[in-house]
């Protein structure tokens, strides 16, 4: 049935359904964040750091320590981020779904509303034909 809050329930569905996807994408990107960190802290403990040799071979790996830490420290600033984005999109969703709910409810209020006035209107006119069937009943007795 018909309301005056149908469009507005589609409406407030379909923004629902876009946060939904929002919150899952953001999901998507913070799980990616996490393995990349994960990867970054195994790819650091492969590292092999010489014990003895020239000090260019020192160097060298000590730049690939700091190299390694910089893409840990990227990767926890990429998790904190994607943590943000979905904590946004999850009280995004959150106020969506109460729109949604909201205006749900009115329309299941206004379909109450106008089935109450159907029945009343077919109590009235059921009374109607019952009194003047009975009207014809007497003036043909």
């Amino acid at each position: 049935m018909k309301t005056r809050f149908s469009s507005l329930v589609a409406l407030k569905k379909s923004a629902m359904e876009r946060s939904e996807q929002a919150l899952q994408n953001a999901n998507k990107d913070l799980n990616s964040a996490k393995e990349a960190l994960e990867l970054s802290y195994n790819s650091l403990n492969d590292l092999q750091l010489p014990k003895t040799g020239k000090m260019a071979d020192m160097l060298a790996s000590r730049v690939l320590v700091n190299s390694q830490r910089g893409d840990i420290k990227h990767n926890q600033d990429w998790i904190n981020f994607a943590q943000n984005q979905v904590n946004q999109a999850k009280e995004k969703l959150k106020s969506t779904m109460v729109e949604h709910e909201k205006f749900k409810y009115l329309e299941v209020e206004e379909i109450k509303k106008i089935m109450k006035e159907i029945k009343l209107q077919e109590a009235k006119d059921l009374d109607e034909i019952a009194l003047m069937t009975y009207a014809r009943k007497n003036n043909n007795s």
